[in-house]
């Protein structure tokens, strides 16, 4: 009897502890209920003078777990300021993520019982992950708010199932680090930036214009160019022994010695025509100051955060920024090759997709736009132009075009209002697109081609296509493509190419390619590459990036020169 008695005495002790425990639950509950309810009706939220931004997500997160708390565990807080406090290394600003309010609030949950407090708490960490790891997982702008043209695949997971699960394994900086892009490519440009960091707050000079300086030629502005050299790492840092202030001997202020190896790298980097001659281009690179470049590098770690985690294990890139096209097999490159590019107001869009088909010998059928602003002021200018450049014309569209005579057209009446002709270049040496294209079918009718305009390649800055990139080598890219195709080599592709009339090849598989936009990379050897924004596309990135989440810009003091 009195076990018995002593069981049922347990029983309701038990009891009480678990109705203490549900009302303790269902109070804090209430409060991040409340909020959640006040976000998913469209009103801001905020905790101190930081607004709740990650809606959807928190919303998802808190009824999945009965809108009970989740950052109960103070490690599991410092492990997310840690990557708070960090994550300016991948060009984001962590006040974006509540930085200075999640620590106010803990360093206040220490001795307020203020019953919000802990709700408060919840939510803001909350929704500083969420915030965060989207940025890290897709980019913090929307690429097509800064071009139209852009297309990105940007990766995507369910944020509050990554949430839960990163608080669950107590694994919360480890999951952050995971959702950066994981291409090496983006880890190397993040370290640089460190690097670069490191030169904040030290003077740079700001070289004035004057004689350009050749090697062997004596000029004062030499010492404060070694130096900045020196800090960008194109020449060594001078032993202990030798040091003294540059400047104070008349040796430093000759163009000699590893100066002469030092300037054409530093204008390769640059890319600028490495020929040693420190004049006006060179100078206005040198006087590109940290900070500036620190900008750069963060727009460009952004447009890493708008691609898929892998590229392919073959594919084909092309930088238009850079004006080059690389191939790349199983993590190897295999071919590296310049290219062509749309010039400013025919500008190559940003996209993804596959290259399906090569076309040997290809026609071009002119778009539209060419026709009417290109080639109908050289036919009008060129009664001869149309027969020396291989074109025929064609009246009408689809089934019912029909082909005629250019010597019966009255070339001198059209105009955009007037033009029901199509023109079809046909294969041939004069042929625009050259003896091959890549054909990866899009919205934008760009791909890549041939051109029989080679001495064009040999220019620094080369944007003057009308959109589609002209390859260097490209049977060289052929042959590569078509390795899969077992009947397509070398002899047989020179066969195709003698025949003067297109030939179709398709892929027995086809293969990714990438049309990128950087201006900033690290190269296999670890230099920094940095490129001319042709497009100007950089400045409205890096100002959408220094806005906070609530499209705010935020003012950086700008160095003094």
């Amino acid at each position: 009897m009195q076990d018995a008695t002593l069981s049922a005495t347990k029983k309701s002790y038990l009891l009480i502890i678990m109705l203490l425990a549900f009302m303790q639950n269902a109070y804090s509950d209430d409060r991040i209920i409340s909020r959640i309810e006040a976000l998913q009706s469209g009103y801001p939220v905020t905790i101190g003078d930081s607004p709740l931004n990650a809606r959807a997500a928190l919303a998802q997160f808190y009824e999945a777990r009965d809108y009970q708390p989740a950052w109960t565990s103070p490690a599991a807080q410092n492990e997310l300021l840690k990557a708070i406090n960090e994550i300016s290394d991948e060009g984001l600003i962590p006040s974006d993520y509540h930085q200075e309010a999640l620590r106010d609030i803990i360093q206040r949950s220490q001795d307020d019982t203020t019953p919000e407090l802990p709700a408060e708490l919840d939510l803001i960490f909350s929704d500083a992950f969420l915030l965060l790891g989207s940025h890290l997982l897709e980019g913090k702008v929307n690429p097509q708010t800064i071009d139209a043209e852009w297309t990105a695949n940007r990766r995507q997971r369910q944020l509050h199932l990554v949430l839960a699960e990163a608080l669950q394994s107590g694994q919360v900086y480890q999951t952050l680090q995971s959702l950066k892009p994981p291409a090496p490519a983006y880890h190397r440009l993040a370290s640089y930036r460190r690097q670069l960091s490191a030169l904040l707050g030290r003077p740079w000079p700001l070289h004035e214009a004057g004689p350009t300086i050749r090697p062997g030629d004596s000029d004062p502005r030499l010492p404060a160019i070694r130096q900045q050299l020196i800090l960008l790492g194109d020449l060594p840092v001078p032993d202990n022994d030798s040091q003294h202030e540059l400047g104070s001997s008349p040796v430093d202020q000759l163009y000699t010695g590893n100066l002469i190896q030092a300037i054409p790298t530093f204008q390769a980097r640059h890319g600028l025509d490495p020929d040693g001659i420190i004049g006006r281009k060179t100078l206005a690179a040198l006087n590109m100051m940290p900070i500036e470049r620190i900008r750069q590098v963060d727009a460009n770690l952004e447009r890493w955060r708008w691609l898929p985690d892998s590229l392919g294990d073959t594919y084909v890139l092309v930088n238009i920024a850079g004006f080059d096209m690389v191939m790349v097999e199983n993590g190897e490159e295999v071919l590296h090759q310049r290219v062509i590019v749309g010039g400013p107001f025919r500008q190559t869009p940003v996209f993804s997709d596959r290259i399906r088909y090569l076309v040997f010998n290809p026609t071009w059928t002119v778009p539209r736009t060419l026709m009417i602003q290109d080639q109908l002021p050289r036919i009008k200018s060129d009664p001869s132009y149309l027969k020396r450049m291989n074109f025929k014309v064609y009246k009408g569209w689809g089934a019912n075009q029909v082909e005629i005579d250019p010597d019966e057209v009255n070339w001198a009446s059209l105009s955009a209002d007037n033009f029901s002709y199509q023109l079809v270049q046909q294969p041939g040496p004069t042929n625009s697109l050259g003896q091959v294209k890549f054909m990866f079918p899009n919205k934008h009718a760009v791909y890549l081609h041939d051109t029989p305009g080679q001495y064009h390649f040999s220019r620094l800055e080369r944007t003057i296509s009308s959109g589609c990139i002209r390859v260097e080598r490209p049977f060289e890219l052929a042959e590569r493509l078509l390795i899969g195709n077992s009947r397509w080599n070398h002899d047989n592709i020179s066969q195709a190419r003698e025949l003067k009339e297109p030939v179709n090849v398709v892929l027995n598989k086809p293969v990714p390619v990438h049309l990128q936009y950087w201006t900033t990379w690290v190269d296999k050897f670890g230099n920094l590459q940095i490129r001319e924004d042709v497009y100007g596309r950089d400045r409205r990135l890096i100002d959408a990036l220094r806005s906070d989440a609530q499209g705010n810009l935020q003012l950086t003091p700008r160095s003094k020169r």
